[in-house]
């Protein structure tokens, strides 16, 4: 079976709505496309017990943690001590991170505030990045990442060769105007049950013109399975009389 994967999103900001999280879709596509699929997402605040019981929740269920957020150099940035926490491992200053830092910034402007990010768990490794000199960091089976969608993408370029991997999760596509899933929910329903380790779909979508329709969709990662299964669809839209296009719907 393929590795599972799990997101815990960090942040107030994404609770109260102040900021809108960039960083699910990257990760959903990108952990599909090495067979490692995102199981579940989680969003918390920014609240030590929270974070910590969720953490050892997680990386207890999924063979793989990402965490979004919280890794700055301000005081609610305390991702990096409830990880530190949730391992049972002093949370301590990286001396080759900070020698970096240090560098990068020269010793006057090494502030107490910066050094804050480079504390990190005790054994963990650093997760450089070509954006930020501020690293993330791997503890265990946790990868841990920063918020910034841009920062973010660079350290999962970093670490993704580290991760674990699978049969990468493919999918096909048909969609049609004017028809509606309570037309399709039983024959789609006999498509799942054929193929019952493809995740068969379907999904609701209005063009910009009002026009409304349905895209089905089937993942998995057998292209045998996925290319009959995707027959089947494309067979039941044209037998409730509407034309089966192939591709995801333009909005």
């Amino acid at each position: 079976m393929n590795p599972t994967s799990a997101l815990i999103v960090i942040g107030n900001e994404i609770l109260s709505g102040r900021t809108q999280d960039a960083n699910i879709r990257y990760l959903a596509v990108h952990l599909g496309e090495i067979g490692a699929p995102l199981r579940e997402v989680r969003v918390i605040p920014d609240i030590a017990d929270t974070i910590v019981a969720t953490v050892t929740e997680m990386k207890a269920r999924y063979d793989q943690v990402f965490t979004t957020g919280g890794i700055g150099p301000t005081h609610d940035d305390i991702t990096s001590a409830c990880i530190a926490e949730a391992f049972g491992v002093p949370l301590e200053l990286h001396e080759e991170t900070a020698a970096l830092m240090e560098k990068h910034y020269g010793r006057d402007e090494f502030t107490s505030a910066r050094q804050r990010m480079a504390m990190l768990p005790r054994g963990a490794t650093p997760i450089t990045n070509s954006r930020s000199v501020a690293p993330g960091f791997t503890m265990g089976n946790v990868h841990v990442m920063a918020g910034v969608p841009s920062i973010m993408q660079a350290m999962f370029e970093s670490v993704a060769p580290h991760l674990k991997h699978g049969e990468p999760i493919d999918s096909r596509t048909w969609h049609a105007l004017n028809l509606y899933e309570s037309v399709v929910a039983a024959p789609l329903e006999v498509v799942q049950k054929h193929y019952p380790h493809l995740d068969v779909g379907s999904y609701p979508f209005q063009r910009d013109d009002g026009r409304r329709g349905i895209a089905l969709v089937v993942k998995g990662t057998s292209q045998k399975d996925l290319d009959a299964a995707a027959g089947e669809v494309r067979d039941l839209i044209a037998a409730a009389g509407r034309e089966p296009l192939e591709g995801e719907p333009s909005i």
